[in-house]
């Protein structure tokens, strides 16, 4: 393990990523908002694989928080998530605060529309403009060749692949498979949130959706199918669920029955945790 260097200004990240362009290195982006667990050292394991610099950034976000969400409970531990990149052999962190990302005066966004009208674009409103809008300051801060995200987070994944094509960025958004507990359940930062007796019950959102996806796969009606997935879910202790859907995995529009590229999607609380997984259909 080495000493992870760590810079808070965009001015410094240009710089540092200046020296590495100016040797011939291909850099590869982790965008983060801290918290580290195993699924954003994948991140970075792959982006060390296919890059020869690997810069992470730390940025808990506010725009992409609603006014009953938990950015103030959100968890922070910048001291564990540098040893945690530091031993994944990251070359750089950009850590910025608040000000640096929002100055004064700030007043442009990022919409991002179509894929957004969906999922969590219902249940979060606002939520993927902030997600647009703080995602395209991180790619045009760094101009990686790459940025990783991964899979669990999948209409976020979307939405980020649709501004990168849409403004021309050039850089590739990559996606990496969701990481998972031993009894399926989806690695996520909020898990931390969940008690004991919750955090057993929480894993029953993966089974649920791996059954639920294999039977949709050979019906002709997905809707009574969802609708027993949702059920079984509010039986197994969960307070509420926002949806089960299935929807096509392009443009993330909910579909009657399975077809080739669609995917199984949930988001469900169980205590102040609110949990989202997916799964591949067909």
């Amino acid at each position: 393990m080495t000493d992870l260097p760590i810079v808070r200004r965009v001015a410094d990240l240009r710089a540092r990523i200046a020296v590495f362009r100016k040797a011939g290195h291909t850099v590869g982006l982790v965008p983060t908002m801290g918290a580290l667990h195993e699924g954003h050292l994948a991140l970075v394991q792959r982006a060390k694989a296919e890059n020869d610099r690997v810069v992470a950034t730390i940025f808990v976000n506010p725009t992409q928080f609603g006014p009953t969400e938990d950015l103030s409970a959100y968890p922070r531990d910048e001291a564990g998530d540098v040893a945690r990149l530091a031993g994944a052999d990251c070359d750089l962190l950009f850590a910025p605060d608040v000000t640096e990302m929002y100055p004064r005066g700030f007043s442009t966004s990022v919409t991002v529309s179509g894929i957004t009208t969906h999922l969590d674009g219902v249940a979060r409103p606002g939520h993927f403009g902030g997600v647009a809008t703080i995602v395209s300051k991180l790619l045009l801060q760094s101009l990686p060749d790459r940025a990783y995200f991964g899979e669990k987070d999948f209409q976020q994944l979307q939405v980020i692949r649709c501004l990168a094509r849409d403004l021309d960025m050039p850089v590739e958004i990559v996606g990496v498979p969701t990481v998972r507990e031993a009894d399926g359940l989806a690695l996520s930062s909020r898990n931390r949130y969940l008690s004991p007796s919750e955090r057993k019950q929480a894993a029953m959102l993966p089974q649920i959706l791996a059954e639920t996806a294999r039977q949709l796969a050979s019906a002709d009606d997905a809707a009574p199918i969802l609708a027993a997935a949702t059920a079984r879910l509010l039986q197994g202790g969960f307070a509420r669920v926002d949806y089960v859907a299935l929807c096509d995995e392009a443009t993330l529009a909910p579909i009657a029955s399975a077809q080739k590229g669609s995917r199984l999607f949930a988001a469900a609380h169980i205590g102040r945790t609110r949990l989202i997984d997916n799964w591949p259909v067909a």
